[in-house]
């Protein structure tokens, strides 16, 4: 059993930069929704410098920088205070449970975000290469 726990802790740091990769990959769609409508047309046009706008553009830069894992702890920071403010603008005034009012995907980033905000970039993160190991988990 403790062998299985160490191969498990051995790929952590690895496995974190898959979670990093795929969740950035998946929220960068939602950015490229509301500014370039791609990969689907968004509800509405979205006039520039919007409160939309803005999310748009924190959700495509954003999700750049945590794709490739550059200034992840804050960019992370940032993108979960967004989906906290996207979920409680949005969401939570349709009704308490996130599943009828349509807002589980923004808890899920929001709390994503905050775990990558403590945990860093992974294995596989720009920022491992300029920090070294010390920094960058």
């Amino acid at each position: 059993m403790s062998d299985l726990c160490n191969r498990c802790t051995q790929w952590a740091p690895q496995l974190l930069s898959v979670l990093r990769i795929m969740v950035a990959f998946l929220f960068m769609q939602h950015g490229g929704e509301k500014l370039f409508s791609f990969p689907a047309p968004f509800m509405f046009h979205v006039p520039a410098f919007s409160l939309i706008w803005f999310a748009g553009v924190l959700e495509v830069l954003g999700g750049f920088l945590i794709l490739i894992g550059l200034f992840t702890r804050l960019v992370a920071f940032v993108l979960s205070g967004e989906m906290a403010f996207a979920y409680f603008m949005m969401h939570a005034p349709q009704g308490f449970w996130p599943v009828l009012n349509h807002g589980e995907a923004a808890v899920f980033y929001c709390f994503v975000f905050l775990y990558m905000a403590a945990a860093g970039g992974g294995a596989w993160s720009v920022d491992k290469l300029i920090c070294g190991r010390k920094t960058a988990a």
